[in-house]
């Protein structure tokens, strides 16, 4: 059984943008609430540069409870310009920003939905563990990362199962 975290229908956001401004960088992005029809939807564009000792810009959630001991996987469902992008998870205790677990994926021009094993995030420095536990992560980021590029990259729908 999947636990929903976002399905953007009620409008209301804990979501924040952070880009690599914050360290000197200068990648530029947004990120709004739309609308097609039935279907609601976050959607991250912007700027992605690596100048400056740069290269991201992310939509973060706060995550508001803890996810179930058992959890095993994130189920998304996206759409994107056909390049790669990735969900980074921030874990309790995390002593430094740039400390994370990241899983990418392939965000199409179609709707379609996709599976992320949680043991398929790996850590972004040496020196954390290769594993974590789900009732640790704290927030969840839709990033655009790692290289020069206009990013547009659009989510509807995450759950943890």
């Amino acid at each position: 059984m999947a636990d929903l975290i976002a399905d953007f229908e009620d409008g209301r956001t804990g979501w924040r943008v952070i880009t690599d401004q914050v360290m000197g960088g200068v990648s530029s992005g947004r990120f709004e609430i739309r609308r097609e029809g039935a279907q609601a939807f976050l959607e991250l564009t912007g700027t992605v540069s690596t100048a400056n000792n740069g290269g991201f810009i992310q939509a973060r959630y706060d995550l508001p409870d803890t996810w179930p001991a058992g959890a095993r996987a994130l189920r998304l469902r996206v759409r994107g310009d056909g390049q790669v992008y990735y969900i980074h998870l921030k874990l309790h205790g995390a002593q430094r920003p740039w400390h994370y677990y990241q899983a990418s994926f392939d965000a199409g021009p179609d709707w379609r939905e996709i599976v992320l094993p949680l043991a398929a995030f790996v850590p972004s420095r040496e020196g954390l563990p290769r594993h974590f536990a789900p009732e640790t992560v704290v927030s969840l980021a839709v990033v655009a990362y790692g290289r020069d590029h206009e990013a547009h990259v659009a989510v509807s729908r995450i759950e943890v199962e």
